[in-house]
């Protein structure tokens, strides 16, 4: 049975927010353009619960050389995103994010997944949440990684599609089409409005 909102238990919901930093949202080879189309409706989101709320961070490594594997061809291309070249601020949470910290929380990863490096799943059981609201970007990148390890970890998915951040329409909208046709039973898309609306009802 395909999952639908009124299927969620909205007082066991987190929202997990998507690495919506400064260095996505401002001129860097990182750049990506849909940031601040999709703040406001991400705000909102956090605004309801912000103490439900965790963002992930995406750490670049200092230098190319310290990354690990395949990492250090990748920074190679991308030594303007190292730490060692970056400004110091810019991997912060976007402003109208960062001020709802605390009582939000932030988790720090320096892969694509918040799940292989953290203690994101064991703090998310201990206040036994089972559903997550994934928020943030990119699409067909971190929160990819995000929602294909929530539903390894047993979690379902509540997105937000109008909360996610690409910087190509043809793979977010493909990205979009395979959550749906594949992983229905485990993951809903929706809007931003209906999210809000249920979750202060039902939370």
């Amino acid at each position: 049975m395909p999952l639908s909102l009124d299927r969620v238990a909205w007082r066991q919901v987190a929202h997990v927010c998507v690495d919506m930093q400064r260095m996505f949202e401002e001129e860097t080879p990182w750049h990506t353009p849909w940031v601040t189309r999709t703040l406001p409706a991400i705000e909102a989101i956090v605004a309801v619960y912000p103490e439900r709320t965790v963002f992930t961070r995406f750490i670049p490594p200092v230098a190319a050389e310290a990354a690990h594997g395949a990492w250090q061809a990748y920074y190679r291309d991308w030594e303007a995103m190292t730490r060692e070249r970056l400004t110091p601020g810019l991997i912060d949470l976007c402003t109208p994010l960062a001020r709802h910290v605390p009582p939000a929380h932030v988790v720090d990863k320096s892969v694509y997944s918040p799940w292989l490096e953290t203690n994101l799943h064991r703090a998310l059981r201990a206040r036994n949440v089972e559903t997550l609201v994934i928020t943030g970007g990119e699409t067909e990148v971190c929160v990819s990684a995000t929602v294909l390890g929530a539903i390894d970890h047993g979690y379902s998915v509540v997105l937000p599609v109008d909360a996610l951040c690409s910087s190509a329409d043809e793979t977010h909208d493909a990205m979009l089409r395979i959550y749906r046709n594949r992983f229905s039973s485990q993951l809903v898309d929706c809007t931003s409005a209906e999210v809000m609306d249920i979750w202060r009802r039902e939370g």
